[in-house]
């Protein structure tokens, strides 16, 4: 627990804001979203309740901040290094691909799935989440670059993004139910694979 350094009456700066957001990972990991409480976050930050209200109105707004701050994250984590020489296409393919593994085996998208999956369903059923929002604007920017390289096909920016969101996102989300790893043809690593040629289909000019 972080020792208690703050004015209760402070609003938290962007510092605090980590080490609420690590207390509620850590809270969230070891008892789910539905037994964490602003009390057992508060505790694990250092800080006082009516702090942590000031900025988050309950545990689901918290663990959606969090779950932005992770997911994006693993987005920009799991892109490669920019190769000019390649064109913007095979890196980014790479780098989708490899985030959706890692989004996969990410601890806290383990303990959602596992314990509190009702909580992605608003956001594969009813609105985009801010972590979404974040993602698109990641990928039009990409996807701007492929056209302007000519390695990625012409399409209209938000529209293509949005379309390359909705494939990653039934692979992060669904895969483990089409998958068999006793089946050399249905292990995640071989669903991968169909995912990179699904993407190279869809971005190849």
């Amino acid at each position: 627990m972080t020792p208690n350094r703050h004015n209760s009456s402070a609003q938290p700066n962007s510092a605090d804001n980590d080490v609420v957001l690590d207390a509620v990972r850590d809270c969230v990991l070891a008892v789910g979203v539905r037994r964490t409480t602003m009390t057992d976050v508060a505790r694990r930050a250092g800080l006082s309740r009516m702090t942590l209200y000031r900025r988050w109105p309950d545990v689901r707004s918290l663990v959606g901040d969090l779950m932005t701050r992770e997911w994006i994250a693993v987005a920009t984590g799991s892109m490669p290094e920019s190769r000019p020489e390649l064109g913007t296409r095979p890196p980014l393919i790479d780098g989708l691909v490899a985030g959706v593994e890692a989004f996969r085996a990410h601890p806290l998208f383990q303990k959602i799935v596992d314990v509190d999956p009702e909580l992605l369903l608003p956001y594969v059923l009813d609105r985009r989440g801010a972590s979404q929002e974040a993602l698109l604007g990641l990928l039009a920017g990409a996807l701007r670059e492929g056209h302007a390289d000519g390695s990625v096909r012409e399409a209209p920016a938000e529209r293509q993004a949005r379309t390359v969101l909705l494939i990653l996102q039934s692979f992060a989300l669904s895969l483990r139910t089409m998958t068999d790893e006793d089946d050399a043809e249905l292990t995640s690593e071989a669903f991968l694979g169909e995912l990179r040629t699904v993407l190279e289909r869809t971005l190849t000019p």
